[in-house]
Parts: C-alpha cells; structure tokens; sequence
C-alpha cells in the first residue's frame, strides 16, 4: 500500500466482482459493454441482467473511453466501463491504456466516489503485457492523483499471485521505492 497525492494505492489478488467495501468497480470492457469472458463475464454475472439493459444506450465506446452505470446487483454503488486497447491493433496502445484510467479516474470524482476498484484492463484477451500495462497504469494515477478530491482509494483487483507480484513491481519503478503489502 502506498500513498499518491493523498491517495491510497494498493494491490491485491481477489474477484473484482467481490470488492464490497469499494464504491465503484471498473469492468475491462467490450465495446458494445456486454457481458463476455475475463473481468466483463465476471461483473456482468455477478450484476445480473438489469447492467447490459442500462449499457445498451451506452455502446459502442471507443478504446480509452470510459462510462458510468450503477452496479445493480453487484456490492458496489457503480460500474466503470472502459474499453482498452487491443494490443498490437489499437494504437498508440500506451496512450489509449493510460486515457483509460484517466478517463474512469476523471468520471469517479466527477460523481464524488471515493474509492475505485481496477483490474489489469487489456492483460487478458486484448494481449497487453502485463508488465507494461501496470506501468501505463500506476505512471497515469501518479499524474492524476493530484487532481483528484473525492477519490481517495485506488485497488488493484489481480486475478493471479503473479499478477499481483508484477504490479507491485511496477508500482515500486513508478514511485523509486519499495511497496509493503497491507
């Protein structure tokens, strides 16, 4: 756990559609924000059919965009849809993975939440390495979180150890400085 600009940044290995004490999840999204595999199947699932309904005005976003719903049957107050990009196809694939983070961090203290919980968005079948996704990400929360108010919580939601063994890496290249776990 470390602190950013008063905001607390931490990562663990966990179901993102688990995070009951987090206000808003962000879903790794598809961009007709449907139901489908990895993190979008999970939070979809666990939101239960009244999520697509309310996405559907939503889609098509594009890569870096990023949209609100509520969480319906989720634990959480709200969902943050964000398309990443597909590496290798949707380029430059750094900016458009960073302008996802932004763009959610941006919506979260548009609406006064505080705490927001993110998975490894574009590391599963959009091919982003995990390493330098977790750079993009931590490099564009460093920028941002000074100009965050309400936000004051940030999670890391990894599905694997390793997972969260790269983050935590990477996060300490980001800050120049070791990360203790909680």
């Amino acid at each position: 756990m470390v602190t950013m600009a008063g905001v607390t940044v931490e990562c663990v290995k966990g179901d993102i559609a688990a995070q009951r004490d987090m206000t808003a999840v962000v879903n790794a999204a598809n961009a007709q924000l449907r139901t489908g595999g990895g993190v979008a199947g999970a939070i979809h699932r666990a939101a239960g059919p009244g999520l697509e309904a309310e996405c559907r005005p939503l889609a098509p976003i594009k890569p870096g965009e990023a949209v609100l719903t509520g969480g319906h049957d989720l634990p959480n107050r709200h969902v943050i849809h964000c398309l990443g990009p597909v590496y290798g196809v949707d380029r430059p694939e750094a900016e458009l993975l960073a302008r996802c983070y932004r763009n959610a961090l941006e919506l979260a203290e548009r609406h006064r939440i505080d705490s927001v919980a993110f998975p490894a968005i574009s590391t599963g079948a959009f091919g982003y390495p995990m390493g330098e996704a977790a750079e993009v990400a931590f490099q564009t929360i460093l920028e941002t979180a000074p100009r965050l108010n309400h936000v004051r919580r940030i999670r890391f939601v990894l599905h694997g150890e390793r997972d969260r063994e790269v983050h935590e890496k990477a996060l300490a290249r980001i800050l120049g400085q070791d990360y203790h776990r909680p």
